[in-house]
């Protein structure tokens, strides 16, 4: 009996990925746990293994194919000596399911970005609603039209049933399209406020030498989230200068007494501790916004910031403020590195109740880091550096470093958030309490 290998969900908020790559072939025989793909979903890439046991009867899906939505059907599993059944093409990859037959699924790309031409139709609205049904167009392709300028008309489709898809349009040059403009002058400008407010614009090379890149599902996600927590959370920036010399000197022992079992703390570590206790000792601020609701934590869970080469990901210390900085840090460069390679299981990345983000490495001195919601704070770190400062009351020379928390005001008050970055200094300035 054949069975339907389908898109899996690898995450809780999955609802599209590319199918990178396929680690099997046609014809090959698989068990359950085999290795059948890597699947990029929008904060990692993945490996997908295999539930049933059976012979790969056919890929429905080609590796490197993108917007495939969960669910979608990429290959047919079948017993050994069995055939694949003369049906198997029905159940289609990804664009024929977001395709499926004219009218249903048009009206629903309409809203997000109608081909221009309808704009101009104004006075007569059902006539241009019509007009765009004729040309058939997966939802992709007519919002990249869309934001393009691109005459859909002009496009021949190669998808099924010759709908255009969006490979049809990767050759076709923005605004080049006489057809559109033609129909009225005015339609392109009249067509751009309507477009929502975190929708990306055409490009505009203006003829200067460059090349395209195309953006992987998390620089997307990236983009997509970090517009919206910008627009719509209110952020209150607070930032307080610590000296860090007692902390610099602790770190420094604890690692001359670690060196034996190989745990080597880095500042970073201690600084995970740090917040983490600061959202328990001040737990107005260990919490999430949630419309008519707030949610309360009685656990500190810190996502912390980690660059990879398609973007930045935020593995998770949960409970950290109740493990040992031994712990944290074993636990942090593990995390860390197989965030570098891609290994991340979702739930070690999805969740936290605040975030940090440390470039005091790269030599920053001091930033406002973006919320990452849910959350209703980050924590952003700066470089230690000397600099001059009043210890005991004299002039002298100290390490410092400029540590700046973003709140969601909806949520936390500036007075509470301020206690925070007042618990936050106190615990760097008197380590001792981070291993108490």
């Amino acid at each position: 009996m054949a069975i339907n290998i389908q898109m899996p969900a690898l995450s809780p908020t999955m609802e599209e990925g590319t199918l990178a790559k396929w680690l099997v072939k046609e014809g090959d025989t698989v068990s359950s746990g085999d290795l059948l793909a890597e699947i990029e979903t929008d904060k990692a890439t993945m490996e997908f293994e295999a539930v049933d046991e059976g012979v790969i009867g056919k890929i429905m899906v080609p590796e490197g194919t993108d917007n495939v939505k969960v669910g979608t059907v990429i290959a047919v599993l079948v017993e050994d000596g069995e055939s694949v059944p003369a049906d198997a093409g029905a159940a289609a990859p990804a664009p024929p399911r977001a395709d499926t037959p004219a009218a249903k699924p048009e009206p629903a790309s309409t809203p997000k970005a109608e081909p221009e031409v309808a704009k101009a139709s104004a006075p007569a609205p059902a006539a241009p609603a019509a007009s765009g049904d004729r040309v058939k167009a997966s939802p992709l392709a007519r919002r990249i039209a869309a934001q393009g300028g691109i005459d859909l008309s002009a496009i021949a489709g190669t998808g099924p049933n010759g709908r255009i898809v969006k490979a049809d349009l990767e050759g076709a040059k923005p605004g080049a399209t006489a057809p559109q403009s033609a129909a009225t002058p005015a339609a392109a400008p009249a067509a751009a406020p309507a477009a929502p407010a975190h929708a990306p614009v055409a490009a505009q090379d203006f003829g200067i030498p460059h090349e395209v890149e195309k953006l992987s599902n998390m620089r997307k996600t990236i983009a997509r989230r970090l517009t919206e927590s910008k627009q719509q959370v209110p952020h209150i920036y607070l930032t307080v200068d610590v000296r860090l010399d007692a902390l610099l000197k602790l770190r420094g022992e604890l690692n001359a007494a670690l060196a034996a079992s190989g745990v080597k703390l880095s500042v970073n570590d201690l600084l995970i501790k740090a917040l983490a206790k600061s959202l328990l000792a001040v737990p107005k601020c260990n919490v999430q916004f949630a419309g008519d609701q707030l949610l309360k934590f009685s656990r500190a869970d810190i996502s912390v910031a980690v660059s990879i080469p398609a973007g930045l990901i935020t593995p998770i210390i949960t409970d950290a403020g109740g493990k040992s900085v031994s712990t944290i840090s074993t636990q942090m460069k593990d995390l860390a590195a197989r965030a570098k390679d891609g290994k991340l299981k979702p739930e070690e990345f999805t969740g936290g109740t605040a975030s940090l983000s440390n470039m005091g490495m790269m030599g920053i001195k001091q930033f406002e880091a973006v919320i990452n919601p849910p959350q209703a704070m980050i924590m952003a770190i700066g470089a230690g550096e000397k600099r001059p400062y009043i210890v005991d009351d004299a002039l002298g020379i100290a390490t410092v470093m400029s540590a700046t928390g973003s709140f969601d005001h909806r949520a936390i008050d500036g007075a509470d958030g301020a206690e925070l970055m007042k618990v936050f200094k106190e615990l760097v300035e008197a380590p001792l309490g981070l291993v108490a």
